[in-house]
């Protein structure tokens, strides 16, 4: 049950803090930190756009990222959001297992195979 690393851009802060705390409550995340202030270039449409974000960070488990995915879309207001997500390949353990464990996992499943 490794860790995962969820980084998804929202409006601004407050459609990130919405999606995070739904995420967080539903324990399809552990935790959610929103940096806002992010500013995004982009192509779009055939066009290249700039626009004001926020960034939502997540930290949940592989065993809940496909539905952690796709409760952030339904949630999201962009048509196709970005939710990209990495593996924890290390870290501090018992930041880790409070991952997992926030996440209704098991600890001792922490030393799985990604």
């Amino acid at each position: 049950m490794p860790v995962m690393f969820v980084y998804v851009t929202a409006t601004d802060a407050e459609e990130a803090k919405k999606i995070g705390r739904q995420l967080v409550e539903e324990q399809l995340a552990a935790c959610a930190n929103i940096l806002p202030g992010a500013t995004s270039i982009f192509r779009w449409q055939g066009k290249v756009e700039e626009a004001g974000e926020a960034v939502l960070i997540l930290k949940t488990t592989e065993q809940k990222l496909e539905r952690l995915i796709a409760r952030a879309k339904s949630l999201h207001s962009y048509d196709c959001p970005c939710i990209e997500a990495l593996p924890v390949v290390e870290g501090n353990r018992d930041f880790l297992e409070w991952v997992v464990r926030e996440t209704g996992g098991d600890p001792k499943h922490l030393l799985d195979p990604i």
